[in-house]
């Protein structure tokens, strides 16, 4: 401060608070301190809790408790009453104990919905403020309101429970689970109580950023701090943050502002994701003049291609799918590209051992074949803006990376439809693996499919990473229960070769299959890799505003398929193949009309239908299924399960229980 006086100081602070009135006041009616016994006056309250002595951040003191100190102070508790006023001499008075041995004695305060308004000290908080005191001590007692179901208190009430593990009341969020999300970023699991050095190393972490986030102008954002920060952890990792300077800090923000700035509203990911939903049409034409010309574009340098797995072909049906995609493309391509795959990486670590690695071997596109891998391949995205990563999940919304997936409720729809026709039983039985983004809307297709044809038939939901479910063999499970039709994998591993596949029939001897959805990597990676040698990767990149951008292919692509069996009645087939260049031409798409869950109508205009970010967020179950959606903690505990599920999991407000 440039001033010697306390009066010198009260006058500035004095000109401060005038400046910050708002507009259209008056020095009789100013607008000014919001006082907490107007604001709790049609409020419900649950009850009080004492916090006994606490620091409160000063930006977080926002009001006086009651209505008597309302006109004494501005919005940024500056004073208003002139300088030879009792106030002002009392202000002045506390000021000069300030300056020469400190304010000591703690406020009286109450808090309500994490901001402060004083009871007692209203004149301390002012000169405190004044000097920009980064905390105030105070005597506090928490108001709860009573539960609403409105976003402020789903938000509040996730505060209260990270304040009870933690004792911390400086971080704000404007989304729903990012406390919990930052638990889980942190190393704790929820309901873990933190150490008093776990505090003490996070507040240093968050206070660096915080001075960093400031200096490059967050403060211009419509995010907190605390909403930029996961942003950041997410890529960088809590523990390389506690080492880090603050020129470190700076310059990795630097990296990420453009995520922050992507991330700064409460859109669901999918909402802030342009969704490619084909391959676009100057990807399509080179396609078919290269495969008419045999040449594959004009370069004659090798491209290096990495693929980036979990586990390996004997192993994971999954990897064993993406390794066939990689062998087509080697064929494909007729020597012009180099692919290796980089396996067995089980966790995100591995991955970004493996990404450095594919790197440092001259791969500049890079496959991470995992939603495990997404924080390891935004990573090295930031690290290495000249390498094209891509990761195979959903309801993501990176901008320094691209995602890739398919519509595989497209092709579940058309199984149900047939499961639908086939059941004699009225039970049909579907088999699920993880509960993750995507899941929930494969059962729901298949489950509007059977109910299009039959509406009296149910459909029994197990899942195979439940723990109650392990070493059950889930199909005589079903079978015992009626269930004569059963959906299962997708995928097989040869080494574990296995009838249930599909959709098959089950008599209590060899299953029969009839139906089996189809996901052809090789034509998608093929086309993706088009996209990139040709340039139209660029023009995909040309989207409004700073949206992230995923491929979302489905059956009018040709990556998405259904092989069906011969034993098919020929008209039953007829019907499927019509519906299936319906859904090819989007003439009729899966969730369309009146929808039902099992809490009630989803949807009830029958001539509307859900958006693909509305599909891509699915929750919920239809009416016909007869099952739950578990949580994290509810299954088996391998690694990969929970590691997959607590970071793409459908209940992630369940998931770190």
């Amino acid at each position: 401060m440039p001033y010697n006086t306390p009066q010198e100081h009260y006058l500035s602070a004095l000109k401060m608070g005038k400046k910050d009135l708002p507009s259209g006041s008056s020095p009789e009616q100013p607008e000014t301190l919001p006082a907490l016994d107007t604001i709790l006056e049609n409020v419900e309250i649950r009850g009080e809790v004492p916090l006994g002595l606490i620091d409160i951040p000063s930006e977080l003191i926002v009001g006086t408790k009651t209505r008597g100190r309302m006109t004494s102070f501005a919005p940024n508790f500056m004073p208003l009453l002139n300088d030879n006023s009792e106030f002002a001499m009392k202000w002045k008075s506390l000021c000069e104990a300030h300056l020469h041995e400190g304010i000591r004695d703690p406020i009286i305060a109450y808090e309500y919905l994490n901001r402060y308004y004083v009871l007692e000290g209203n004149k301390r908080v002012s000169v405190l403020k004044y000097f920009d005191a980064p905390t105030i001590p105070a005597y506090a007692t928490r108001i709860i309101p009573a539960w609403e179901d409105t976003r402020e208190i789903r938000i509040y009430y996730e505060f209260l429970d990270f304040y009870n593990e933690t004792n911390i009341n400086y971080v704000e969020f404007t989304k729903e689970g990012s406390f919990r999300k930052l638990c889980r970023l942190t190393g704790h699991r929820g309901r873990e109580r933190w150490s008093m050095d776990d505090r003490i190393n996070f507040r240093f972490c968050y206070n660096n950023f915080a001075e960093a986030f400031e200096e490059l102008g967050g403060n211009k954002l419509s995010c907190t701090t605390g909403d930029a920060l996961l942003s950041y952890m997410y890529v960088f990792g809590y523990d390389s943050m506690k080492n880090m300077s603050s020129a470190d800090y700076k310059k990795n923000l630097k990296k990420v502002w453009e995520e922050i700035e992507l991330n700064q509203d409460d859109e669901e990911p999918a909402r802030k994701t342009d969704l490619k939903l084909d391959p676009t049409p100057d990807a399509r034409k080179n396609l078919i003049s290269q495969i008419l010309t045999g040449s594959t574009g004009s370069s004659s340098k090798t491209i290096k291609i990495a693929f980036i797995h979990t586990k390996s072909t004997e192993t994971s049906s999954w990897t064993y799918a993406h390794e066939l995609g990689r062998m087509y493309v080697n064929d494909t391509f007729h020597g012009r590209i180099q692919t290796t795959a980089y396996e067995n990486n089980a966790t995100a670590a591995d991955a970004q051992t493996a990404i450095e690695k594919a790197i440092a071997d001259g791969n500049t596109i890079i496959f991470t074949t995992n939603p495990i891998f997404l924080s390891a391949s935004i990573k090295a995205a930031v690290d290495h803006p000249e390498v094209k990563i891509l990761n195979c999940s959903l309801n993501t919304n990176h901008k320094y990376i691209r995602t890739y997936y398919a519509r595989m409720f497209e092709a579940k729809l058309l199984n149900g439809v047939l499961a639908g026709i086939m059941t004699d039983t009225n039970k049909i039985g579907y088999i699920a693996d993880y509960p993750i983004t995507s899941m929930p809307a494969n059962i729901n297709a298949f489950a509007i499919g059977v109910k299009m044809v039959n509406p009296k038939a149910k459909i029994y939901l197990e899942w195979s990473t439940l723990k109650e479910n392990q070493g059950v063999d889930l199909t005589e499970k079903l079978y015992n229960m009626g269930a004569t039709y059963i959906s299962h994998l997708d995928m097989i591993v040869p080494q574990h070769a296995t009838r249930r596949f599909g959709l098959y029939r089950v008599n209590g001897e060899t299953p029969v299959n009839l139906a089996l959805p189809v996901l052809d990597w090789g034509k998608y990676y093929e086309r993706i890799i088009r996209n990139i040698i040709h340039g139209t990767w660029n023009t995909d990149g040309k989207t409004e505003g700073k949206k992230a951008i995923s491929y979302f292919w489905g059956m009018s692509s040709g990556v998405v398929d259904v092989e069906w069996s011969p034993a098919i009645p020929a008209e039953t087939r007829n019907l499927l193949e019509t519906l299936k260049r319906a859904i090819m031409r989007y003439d009729f798409k899966p969730f369309s009309g009146v929808l039902h869950s099992q809490e009630g109508i989803i949807q009830s205009d029958p001539d509307s239908h859900m958006s693909l970010s509305d599909i891509i967020a699915m929750d919920w179950l239809a009416d016909n299924v007869i099952g739950f959606i578990p949580a994290a903690k509810d299954l088996m505990p391998e690694v990969e399960t929970q590691i997959v599920v607590r970071q793409e999991g459908v209940r992630k407000e369940e998931d770190s229980e």
